[in-house]
């Protein structure tokens, strides 16, 4: 199908901006289904984020904006509604613009795909021991998300001690998650069933490792939040460790569905591509 004054637009925001997938598979994934709707992606600066929010909610055809680093935490501030996750978390990675009210309204579902990716390939975090790298705006709803899957222990590492114990803490408070044992620590992975890497860390080749890979036990699972073409350089050397490992794509593949029934998209799951490697 091709664009036409019909069609229903959905941004993507974030700086950089060369290296995400989205807009290749919301769009691979809304013209399998037949749907009139394309994503696009807005290169936008820290000091620009301001103006083209106001400004971009006056185009009528534009159903929402999908958020991405760095700017989940800060966009929920421009916002007159969140959806409970969002509000927990502090964080929102699509906003929704409701025209009649003038307003945008957050979602966040980064933790919500995360575990769909995981359980679509047959993994369970229950009664697991987990440790998760990063509590930015990703790593906020992943921990979330995985706490409510019951596993024995999370660990929250953060290079910011004091945004893990924040995150310890606003966790805790939530009573369903009240017989999960949650606490901060250190990003040595040794003795942990499962690593989740919610750092942008692994976006390019030359970045530095989230952890000291010598102490990954063969075995565990290695996860990424970073979406890229092949293995990110955490999940190379975990599979030169016999680790088992986990695309950050696979979390992807499990939340464009939703963020896209959030924009009032019908997009139904089977439709959606494994357009990107590996």
């Amino acid at each position: 199908m091709g664009i036409d004054g019909n069609t229903q637009v959905v941004g993507i925001m974030a700086n950089p901006i060369a290296h995400v997938r989205t807009p290749q598979l919301f769009n691979e994934s809304v013209a399998r289904q037949g749907l009139n709707a394309v994503c696009v992606p807005f290169h936008v600066l820290d000091d620009d984020l301001s103006r083209t929010l106001q400004g971009i909610g006056g185009a009528r055809n534009v159903i929402g904006m999908i958020v991405t680093i760095p700017y989940k935490e800060r966009v929920i501030n421009f916002c007159a509604e969140l959806t409970e996750t969002a509000k927990l978390v502090g964080s929102a990675n699509v906003l929704r613009f409701d025209h009649e009210q003038g307003a945008w309204a957050g979602g966040n579902f980064d933790g919500e795909g995360f575990i769909a990716g995981l359980r679509g390939i047959g993994h369970d975090l229950r009664g697991k021991r987990v440790l998760l790298l990063g509590s930015g705006g990703a790593g906020k709803a992943i921990a979330y998300s995985v706490a409510l899957e019951q596993p024995a222990e999370l660990v929250i590492y953060n290079r910011t001690m004091a945004r893990a114990e924040e995150l310890v803490e606003r966790l805790r408070s939530v009573t369903m998650l009240a017989n999960v044992h949650i606490q901060a620590g250190n990003n040595d992975p040794a003795d942990f069933d499962v690593i989740i890497n919610a750092t942008s860390l692994g976006l390019h080749d030359n970045d530095e490792l989230p952890l000291s890979v010598g102490n990954l036990v063969s075995g565990s699972l290695v996860c990424e939040a970073v979406v890229r073409n092949g293995n990110t350089p955490l999940l190379a050397a975990a599979e030169r460790k016999s680790c088992n490992i986990h695309h950050g794509q696979h979390m992807l593949y499990g939340q464009i569905v939703q963020i896209s029934r959030f924009l009032g998209l019908d997009l139904q799951a089977e439709h959606v591509a494994r357009i990107l490697g590996p």
